[in-house]
């Protein structure tokens, strides 16, 4: 594992020479990159420069998981997603509408690069498939604070709620302790 300690984009320019060296699991031509960290780390904003740089699409955790159900979808994202690609084969599904209007059938082509961006991306169960994995590791106050500002001071008690059940991931998987790289999110080191 490899920690910040120099700038951002030294260490990302590092990181994308990492990635591209990188070997896909066995069986699998695909290099699934997990980028992975509790809400409001900085995920996403990450994930889409990655995405750019190695020409990827990005699938987000947040496509499967809802606030019902913030950590347990995974089985659905690696029958619907990992395994497909895993064979080389398209992945199909239909995001979660997080209380919006129903959402359209999605296609993932199999290719290079993909993106796995979100809340437990780099999960004990989704190591198999995995490349290479990012953890962003941000303080509570300010994931909390990003929250609150993109979803409004009425999503608070969901926020609290979504917090602890990243808790529980954390606590029991420990993303960190298995990532190829650990970065800081209270910092804008990528942009």
């Amino acid at each position: 594992m490899k920690e910040m300690s120099r700038g951002g984009k030294e260490i990302l320019a590092d990181a994308l020479v990492e990635i591209r060296k990188a070997q896909p699991p066995a069986g699998m031509t695909t290099r699934v990159v997990a980028v992975d960290g509790p809400g409001g780390a900085g995920k996403t904003s990450l994930s889409k420069l990655l995405a750019s740089e190695l020409t990827a699409e990005i699938i987000h955790t947040d496509d499967f998981a809802s606030w019902e159900n913030p950590t347990n979808w995974w089985p659905e994202l690696i029958d619907k997603v990992l395994k497909p690609i895993a064979a080389g084969s398209p992945a199909r599904f239909v995001p979660t509408r997080w209380g919006g209007p129903e959402r359209s059938e999605v296609t993932v082509e199999p290719r290079d690069f993909l993106i796995l961006e979100g809340v437990t991306a780099s999960r004990e169960a989704f190591r198999p498939y995995l490349t290479y994995s990012i953890w962003i590791e941000t303080p509570r106050d300010l994931r909390l604070q990003r929250g609150i500002e993109r979803d409004g001071e009425d999503m608070r008690a969901q926020w609290d709620e979504w917090m602890a059940g990243e808790d529980s991931y954390v606590e029991r998987e420990r993303p960190a302790e298995h990532a190829d790289l650990v970065l800081r999110g209270d910092e804008d080191m990528w942009t």
